[in-house]
């Protein structure tokens, strides 16, 4: 739920106060109830939450796409007004260009940026080396997996060097076992590079797995109902062997998974015309793996988050 505002200074991105309408021919539509927010530099930051909560609409906020109708939103103490390069985005959809080898496709954005050669070449080797795709550098798009493909997405996002990392459910196209694989080079890749991350997700399992810490959204409008600590045995020590067997990760997963159900539940009772508690929702601007959850009635306009 909504917290007092967050000052720029209390961390790497800062949410303050952000409240987002769409515009629509029958009048504006509430994506979000207040969001305020604060993620340290280095922390990978996990969202999860219904169908059409507005998880998508908070990360093309952050990431500079849209303009918040109410709010704002920091990047280390500045405020965001358009996209930058010093926060990179990964989306579920592909960003690769089919004509370019993964090698040129990684280093894409160093060579707009007139990188020198050598220094190019270096980080997309290492970036090569760190996402598994060595043996496979001079190869296309039309020549990989879906798994390979997403590596490549991924490399090259990191390769551009931003501080900040978005993604918005990038494996949640590929098979269940390649998605594990893909987790576990996420999770190395973050550890190597310190790179500050936000992820979203419908997957708890995920969530838990890859998160130093867990926010969990309420149904549309959507606000932060809980903040969960994810704790650590090692820095970077996650894999999905060990995962599994600790009793104090499955309890967390499991505690995540009973809130995000209790939203999926208030949602189908609204859409069934049961009556829900009051939840506070202002009125809007003047003349304005465990189950994922999908709920037709949490679906907003416009947001696929």
């Amino acid at each position: 739920m909504a917290n007092d505002q967050i000052a720029p200074a209390q961390g790497k991105i800062v949410v303050s106060g952000f409240r987002h309408f769409f515009d629509t021919a029958d009048g504006p539509v509430q994506a979000t109830g207040v969001v305020d927010l604060a993620i340290r530099a280095g922390e990978f930051v996990t969202l999860v939450g219904p169908s059409g909560c507005g998880k998508t609409t908070l990360l093309k906020a952050i990431a500079g796409f849209i303009k918040p109708t109410e709010g704002a939103i920091f990047c280390d103490g500045r405020e965001v007004t358009r996209p930058g390069r010093d926060r990179g985005v990964v989306f579920q959809e592909l960003a690769i260009l089919p004509w370019r080898t993964v090698r040129r496709n990684i280093g894409h954005g160093l060579e707009i940026a007139r990188v020198p050669r050598a220094t190019r070449e270096r980080a997309v080797a290492r970036l090569i080396e760190l996402t598994g795709l060595v043996g496979f550098e001079d190869r296309y798009p039309h020549e990989l997996s879906g798994g390979m493909k997403q590596r490549v997405a991924v490399a090259r996002t990191w390769a551009a060097d931003p501080d900040v990392i978005l993604m918005d459910e990038p494996f949640a196209a590929v098979d269940a076992m390649t998605r594990l694989t893909l987790q576990e080079e996420l999770a190395r890749l973050c550890a190597a590079t310190r790179k500050t991350v936000f992820f979203i997700t419908h997957s708890v399992d995920e969530a838990v797995f890859l998160g130093d810490r867990v926010l969990v959204m309420t149904r549309r409008p959507g606000e932060i109902k809980a903040r969960i600590d994810i704790p650590r045995r090692a820095p970077g020590g996650r894999d999905w062997e060990s995962f599994t067997a600790d009793p104090e990760m499955q309890g967390i997963a499991e505690q995540v998974l009973k809130l995000v159900r209790a939203e999926r539940g208030a949602a189908l009772f609204a859409e069934d015309g049961v009556q829900q508690p009051a939840r506070r929702c202002d009125a809007g601007p003047q003349n304005s793996q465990r189950p994922s959850f999908e709920t037709p009635a949490s679906r907003a306009p416009q947001d696929e988050g």
